[in-house]
């Protein structure tokens, strides 16, 4: 039997970094902060990206088949918690954020350590999110510096 406060205990001790997710349908673009991510290939660079699955940046990744994923500088909790609420609630979260539209179309935010842009290669549909395989076609460090960790910011995400 799956005892339900071991799980979550457990859980919530994988650790993860903070990003921002750029993506784009069209012409239109949004970001969202996005934790569950990591590298899952060398040959070829591969980054999995879990979204949540009824979110409209689920959809914009559908429809387009790009992400990007800008790494965000330890200190830069404030950028990340921009970027936590769904478009539909508060409008352009890019309004007063300098980035710049990569290879993909996908915003990147100027102000983050770097990013990897990726092509979905595959997506498994199972649960509250959408896992998002990403082939990395492009990349780019903008300045040296330590990660913006979860853990750090005193949030939970996860469980």
């Amino acid at each position: 039997m799956l005892d339900e406060q071991a799980k979550k205990a457990m859980l919530l001790k994988i650790p993860h970094g903070l990003y921002i997710c750029g993506v784009k349908d069209g012409e239109d673009v949004n970001g969202f902060t996005a934790s569950w991510v990591m590298q899952g290939s060398f040959k070829p660079p591969i980054v999995v990206n879990c979204v949540k699955s009824d979110s409209g940046s689920n959809q914009m990744i559908r429809k387009s088949g790009v992400f990007a994923i800008s790494f965000l500088e330890a200190g830069q909790k404030e950028l990340a918690q921009k970027f936590f609420k769904p478009q539909r609630r508060v409008g352009n979260k890019f309004e007063d954020v300098e980035f710049y539209l990569g290879e993909t179309g996908c915003p990147i935010i100027s102000d983050a350590l770097g990013y990897v842009e990726c092509q979905v290669v595959g997506t498994v549909d199972h649960g509250d999110h959408t896992v998002f395989v990403g082939e990395v076609i492009a990349a780019g460090v903008h300045r040296e510096g330590d990660p913006l960790r979860l853990e750090s910011t005193g949030w939970q995400y996860g469980g």
